[in-house]
Formats: structure tokens, C-alpha cells, sequence
């Protein structure tokens, strides 16, 4: 996109983390932001400092793996602000167990959020977008989305569904004005571990604990995506082991692999019986 400052954008999962950072730092630049999430109470103090800042902001309460939900979306904001400009679709949710132990209630959750979320917001949003004179779409994905990692299958799974179905709409989308750009973050600092539904929880504090010494922050990720929405980037991809991980599946793709079932095997031969 040629032009940020007075614009409008849907930023889903804007509660908290990425989401939230990327909502204020667009409104810094000018853009009135709608903010989705099932979150009320983290809405409401995103609201709260949105006001006391002077920036243009309305808040929706909406599950994005529900589709008649977002199937009303676009007309609300469009009721709020008049035009839609921007797509972030941002919401995401994790867990971490394995295939065998996964039960069907979690694999639904996860998928609906990370995938269908992903698909809700872009089928019901596009025709709106394709009516302004330039406009983006930009899919959280993740360096998950370039592996499989154990206790990670649904996780690696939609990520790796919302980095395909991004570059489809890439493609489908040459000769329109709107832009697509997938977006993959490592490590950083936002809540999904701290929420996400994990069988072992000494893994999930340790992950936690990793992602606060290591990870960057939010506003890294935010200042990252609204740059690659200027510049009309396809894929973006945020800290060193995320273009890592990219660059070693691309060379070695096998042989990534077997490292990685190697490494799983040895960490489960050591786990006390």
C-alpha cells in the first residue's frame, strides 16, 4: 500500500500481544483501527488508552472460528468507520501435546481459531477490500508453519495451511489492488504459551519461561507488519530463528527433519518412567 495514514483496519486477537501492539502502532500512524477478539476486558483497556491518546478505534466482540459472527463483521465496521482498508488476521492459539494424546475437542479449537479464523476473515472481508483503491491482507503464520516439531502437529499444521492459503491469494489476487502478505514470527513475548492448553506443564513453563529471556517484543512484530503492508511484501519473516529454521528446511529439508525426530527421540529416552 502506498498510503497507511487514514486508513481503516481489522486487527483480530487485538485483546493482547501481537495483535494489540500491531492495533496502536497503526492508529500511531494515522490508521482508525477495529479491534476483534473474545477478550472484553483486554478490548476495554486497549479502548481506554486508545482514548486518552486522541487515536479512532471500536471494539468487536467476536470469536473468529465462528462463522456467522464474522460473517456480520464487515458491515459493523463499515457502519463505525465507513471503509475497510486493512486485514490483520492475527488470532492464534496453541497447546502442546502429542497426535496420540490429542483429544478432538482441542484439535477443533485450535484449527478453528488458526485456520478457519484466518479463512472467516479474508472470505468475508475481501469484497469489501476489493472495492477501495488499494488495500492488504496480512496472515499471521508462524516459523512453525516451515516444520513439523512434536507436540506441535496442529499448531504446525494451520500455520503451514495459513502460509499456503496466503500465497494462493497472493496469486489469485495479481491483477487486483490488494495486497497479501504472510507473516512468521518466532519466539516473542505475548500470552498464547502462558493460555495455550498443554498436557505437560513443566514444558509449558519452561517455554514461558524461554520465550521472556529470548523473545522480542510485540511492538517489534507490529512496526514489522505495518512496514510490510507498505511495501507490499509476500512473505515476512521476524527473528533469527525464524529465517533459521526457513533457510535450513529450504537447504535440508530431510535432513531438518531427522534432526528434529532425533532430538525428540533423546528427550523422551531421558524423561524418568
Amino acid at each position: 500500500m502506498q498510503k497507511i495514514t487514514g486508513r481503516v483496519a481489522v486487527v483480530t486477537g487485538a485483546a493482547s500481544g501481537i495483535g494489540r501492539a500491531t492495533a496502536k502502532h497503526m492508529i500511531e500512524r494515522g490508521c482508525a483501527v477495529a479491534a476483534a477478539d473474545i477478550d472484553a476486558g483486554g478490548l476495554a483497556t486497549l479502548a481506554d488508552e486508545v482514548g486518552r491518546s486522541g487515536g479512532t478505534l471500536s471494539t468487536h466482540l467476536v470469536d473468529v472460528a465462528n462463522r456467522s459472527q464474522m460473517a456480520v463483521l464487515p458491515e459493523r465496521v463499515l457502519a463505525e468507520h465507513g471503509h475497510v482498508h486493512i486485514l490483520v488476521n492475527n488470532a492464534g492459539v496453541a497447546l502442546g501435546q502429542t497426535v496420540e494424546d490429542l483429544s478432538w475437542e482441542d484439535f477443533d479449537w485450535l484449527v478453528g481459531i488458526n485456520f478457519w479464523g484466518v479463512v472467516h476473515g479474508c472470505k468475508f472481508f475481501l469484497p469489501y477490500l476489493q472495492r477501495e483503491e488499494e488495500a492488504h491482507i496480512a496472515n499471521i503464520s508462524s516459523m512453525f508453519g516451515f516444520a513439523g516439531l512434536p507436540t506441535q502437529g496442529p499448531y504446525c499444521a494451520t500455520k503451514a495451511a495459513v502460509r499456503s492459503f496466503s500465497e494462493t491469494l497472493h496469486a489469485e489476487l495479481g491483477n487486483s489492488k490488494v495486497g497479501v502478505t504472510s507473516v512468521h514470527p518466532g519466539g516473542i513475548k505475548t500470552n498464547i504459551v502462558r493460555h495455550a492448553r498443554f498436557e505437560d506443564t513443566q514444558a509449558r513453563d519452561s517455554l514461558i519461561e524461554s520465550f521472556e529471556r529470548r523473545g522480542a517484543e510485540p511492538e517489534v512484530v507490529a512496526r514489522r507488519i505495518v512496514r510490510a503492508i507498505e511495501v507490499n511484501r509476500l512473505r515476512l519473516l521476524i527473528t533469527p530463528e525464524s529465517r533459521a529454521l526457513d533457510f535450513a528446511k529450504r537447504v535440508l529439508p530431510t535432513g531438518t527433519q531427522r534432526l528434529v525426530r532425533r532430538l525428540w527421540s533423546r528427550s523422551r529416552s531421558t524423561q524418568p518412567q
